[in-house]
């Protein structure tokens, strides 16, 4: 069996093994890898493992030998499933590994904000505090999230999780979700206009498809509530950027924690950047060492599963060895 791990740098720094898969066959790891040397990486491999390259038709008919694509990551978006089908290829991805620590750093950003933990920390590294003639420097607003209303676009397992820390913290929650007969936890689904128009908090938990791109845009952006604080750690490709840096700017918002962008790394002219009450993080919402052992151990399994002709978390149309 032969397997190409093509950008092992986007899950390990040496921070976590490899080797659950490269126990597995014959391996080559490559730490980063462009797209247009994809399909020469591969080569006459039987297997490939990746996060963000692009798997393409034309790599799929560059290497016909590639019978399984392999993701760290549970999006897939970056591969042409299509042509997988085609070409007879299993893809399969690594479901709700991240939930914990995508819901943690989702709160992570709110209590930032409502709490102002980086401007405190900066006034006392400043000496602000050092200069103070009272025992406590209270000069900038902070605000309890207890009775304050969180939306939450998307409700699977991270939108399931953010709500039950909203709960622990007394804030009310509602949703928006393409599967209301799913929910079981008794909270409401709404419209995502009556999201947006009464939630404290606005935080996203959905894919990106082609029929919510930019669902995060002007329009939207003006029935939030002046003092709303917005979250994404879900994709970046949800949110106008543009329209979100405005908005900021001009206060129809209050604030914003984002954790991806629509193009990563960050480019030098992203709206984003230095945008007005905009707390921006390198897309590490996913990124605790226990979140990556979790993945590494089933992106391990998943290939294992399949070399043994039973693949699982399939995908595609192909089910098959």
């Amino acid at each position: 069996m032969n397997i190409v791990i093509l950008d092992s740098e986007t899950v390990s720094r040496n921070d976590v093994s490899l080797d659950g898969i490269t126990a597995l066959g014959d391996c080559k790891i490559y730490g980063f890898t462009p797209n247009e040397q994809v399909a020469e990486k591969i080569g006459s491999a039987d297997a490939v493992i990746c996060n963000k390259c692009l798997i393409t038709e034309e790599v799929f008919s560059k290497c016909p030998n590639l019978k399984y694509v392999g993701l760290f990551a549970t999006g897939y978006n970056n591969v042409d499933l299509s042509a997988a089908d085609k070409h007879g290829a299993v893809v399969c991805n690594v479901p709700a590994y991240s939930t914990n620590a995508v819901a943690q750093h989702t709160f992570a950003l709110v209590l930032n904000y409502f709490s102002q933990i980086r401007e405190y920390a900066q006034k006392v590294d400043e000496g602000g505090w050092v200069n103070y003639k009272l025992f406590s420097y209270f000069g900038i607003p902070t605000y309890e999230l207890a009775e304050k209303t969180i939306g939450i676009v998307g409700y699977g397992d991270i939108g399931k999780k953010v709500a039950e820390i909203a709960r622990a913290f007394g804030m009310k929650v509602v949703t928006y979700t393409r599967s209301p007969k799913k929910i079981t936890d008794g909270t409401p689904a709404v419209t995502l206009e009556e999201l947006l128009k009464t939630a404290d908090v606005v935080t996203l938990h959905c894919p990106l498809t082609n029929d919510n791109e930019k669902m995060i845009n002007a329009q939207s952006l003006s029935m939030m509530k002046p003092s709303a604080y917005f979250v994404n750690t879900a994709r970046g490709g949800l949110v106008d950027e543009k329209a979100l840096a405005e908005a900021l700017e001009n206060g129809t918002i209050a604030g914003a924690g984002i954790d991806v962008l629509t193009k990563e790394p960050m480019t030098e002219d992203c709206p984003l950047r230095n945008a007005k009450n905009c707390t921006i993080t390198p897309h590490i919402a996913w990124a605790p060492k226990q979140t990556g052992e979790r993945l590494l151990e089933t992106v391990a399994q998943n290939l294992k599963m399949w070399i043994e002709g039973t693949p699982q978390n399939v995908v595609n149309g192909v089910s098959g060895k």
